[in-house]
């Protein structure tokens, strides 16, 4: 009686469990790349067909973003990869931007110690040691397996042959025109104005990857072209020099890995505030089971929002570079210290920020980064978000040399308790010194579920990264969407302090608002961005591969 018991129970919770959704994105057999453009995505793509394997396909991919889309591609600014291998093995690349020598705490700040309005966010004396090629070599010389000429002559042919303007690309440039003149000056590339249609060629940047192809990466780190980078920047009052460069390292760090229910988590460490917050936003939520909420319901909108709030004001105040600072990750990971978080939380009403502590600081950061995924025949993953900051950085291009700059230093806390150009504040963790890196909210994650390779997954969005993650991950697990649908899907974004909720444009009833603003939550109705570019692919049941490229921009799944 006891077993036919047992098994009937058995057979109910089988047959209870939601089988997967069907996928409503690109779907391939044996290997996919999702990217920002769809020529970034072709070039990783091409690369895998003639037996690249998916790190060589991000040294293609990456650059070609360089090339198709400068906005946020780059070879003058740096990012984080977090990979996977076929047979589980993890691991993180840190190659973000860092502070050139010279930098000191108060760099941005008057005589009166007041931060002096645009030095950190515009023209030379933004921009922090560039760390993408650095980056890119190291993974190619850890994991690549052909050779990096084959890699860089799709990409520089692209350079030769010319980018199609969009129609995202074409009002981008638009809007920011001015001030790429302004900063540049009349003679920069992108003086001309660009049209739908148009061929952007260029040459400037073929020339570049072609001595780095050649000479390798002491080209970009010590050679001619790292000569002509800091003479470019110091006569524009920068201060980035040669000895900048050719200090310049990419870091191997170990990923943050958690379980949330059967799913185990592997996301992007510090100096990316990624990981730890998105590991903190998954432990505060998992004992409340979200999945029997409706999807974008105002009770699961009101979990998600205390969550986010609580994490955000650790984040702020106890991360940056680890190199530099003591950051108590076994505390702020530990299920009691979470559980504890959300012990003042109900669905009554709105917990204020001012009641939850770390409360002296506000973040606020670029939100124009790209990132793409991937996926090889042999079950490689890489996860790879990349940034100039700010958008096309400092606005400051090398004609010479065919990129932008980056305006990373703005992701400092230029004086702690100060907003930068992003409104977040930080504290003294992520102050200024040199050689430091500056803190992030990239998070590039990979996810198994029972232990095999289950999502490839990351966004920009500035300080929305991490919220667009974590709700894209919960789209696809506890809502069941595909994985194009969980892309599309409307998102939202608390991070503490401004104390508001931000939703993205048309995607939520007034009824879901009405509910909310009923429980004493503010609603930020003027601005209401885009959060977020997500690419994604999800592994099928069977094996095969499932694209979700976001509709926010130009992005394309490409595979085979």
């Amino acid at each position: 009686m006891l077993f036919a018991a047992l098994s009937l129970l058995l057979v109910t919770g089988i047959s209870c469990r939601k089988s997967p959704a069907s996928p409503t994105g690109l779907v391939t057999e044996k290997a996919m790349v999702v990217s920002a453009r769809e020529e970034a995505s072709a070039i990783g793509v091409e690369i895998l067909r003639e037996g690249g394997n998916a790190f060589d396909a991000m040294v293609a991919t990456e650059l070609a973003l360089a090339v198709a889309y400068p906005y946020a591609g780059n070879l003058g600014g740096g990012g984080f990869m977090v990979y996977r291998k076929s047979n589980g093995d993890v691991g993180a690349l840190d190659y973000r931007e860092k502070a050139p020598l010279s930098a000191t705490a108060d760099m941005y700040l008057d005589s009166l110690g007041n931060v002096i309005p645009g030095l950190s966010t515009r023209g030379a004396t933004a921009v922090g040691v560039p760390g993408t090629v650095a980056g890119v070599f190291e993974v190619h010389e850890k994991m690549g397996s052909l050779p990096l000429e084959k890699l860089l002559e799709p990409v520089i042919a692209l350079a030769e042959r010319g980018v199609i303007v969009t129609e995202n690309q074409e009002n981008r440039l638009e809007r920011y025109r001015d001030q790429i003149i302004e900063i540049s000056g009349e003679e920069t590339f992108f003086f001309t104005k660009c049209r739908v249609g148009d061929t952007l060629k260029y040459p400037s940047l073929a020339n570049t990857l072609r001595r780095i192809k050649n000479n390798g990466r002491d080209e970009f780190y010590k050679g001619e072209t790292a000569k002509k980078l800091a003479a470019f920047i110091q006569e524009r009052g920068g201060y980035l020099t040669e000895e900048d460069l050719a200090k310049y390292q990419a870091v191997w760090r170990q990923p943050v890995i958690f379980n949330y229910k059967d799913l185990r988590i592997i996301s992007m460490s510090p100096p990316s505030s990624g990981g730890v917050t998105i590991n903190q936003i998954f432990k505060m939520i998992e004992p409340y089971d979200i999945g029997d909420y409706e999807h974008n319901s105002g009770e699961a909108i009101q979990l998600l929002t205390e969550s986010f709030r609580r994490a955000y004001a650790d984040r702020n105040f106890y991360l940056g570079d680890p190199d530099f600072v003591e950051i108590p990750l076994d505390f702020l990971l530990k299920e009691d210290y979470l559980h504890q978080r959300m012990s003042d939380f109900t669905f009554d009403k709105a917990t204020k920020s001012e009641s939850v502590s770390h409360g002296t600081v506000e973040i606020l950061e670029s939100a124009e980064t790209t990132h793409y995924s991937i996926v090889d025949e042999m079950g490689n993953a890489v996860s790879v978000t990349t940034t100039l900051n700010g958008a096309y950085g400092s606005k400051l291009y090398c004609d010479e040399l065919g990129f932008f700059l980056n305006n990373e230093m703005d992701d400092f806390s230029s004086k702690p308790g100060t907003p930068n150009m992003f409104g977040l504040i930080g504290a003294e963790a992520n102050s200024i010194a040199p050689e430091k890196r500056m803190l992030s909210s990239m998070t590039p994650t990979i996810v198994e579920k029972d232990g095999k390779l289950w999502l490839v997954v990351g966004t920009p969005g500035g300080s929305t990264i991490i919220t667009a993650v974590a709700q894209t991950i919960l789209n696809t697990y506890e809502f069941n969407l595909s994985m194009q649908e969980a892309v599309e899907a409307p998102r939202f974004h608390h991070q503490w302090l401004p104390d508001y909720i931000i939703f993205e444009p048309d995607g939520f009833p007034e009824e879901t608002k009405e509910f909310l603003r009923s429980k004493g939550y503010l609603i930020n109705e003027e601005r209401t961005p885009v959060i977020g570019k997500v690419d994604a692919i999800r592994i099928l049941p069977d094996g095969r591969m499932e694209g979700g490229a976001d509709p926010r921009g130009d992005d394309t799944a490409v595979g085979y």
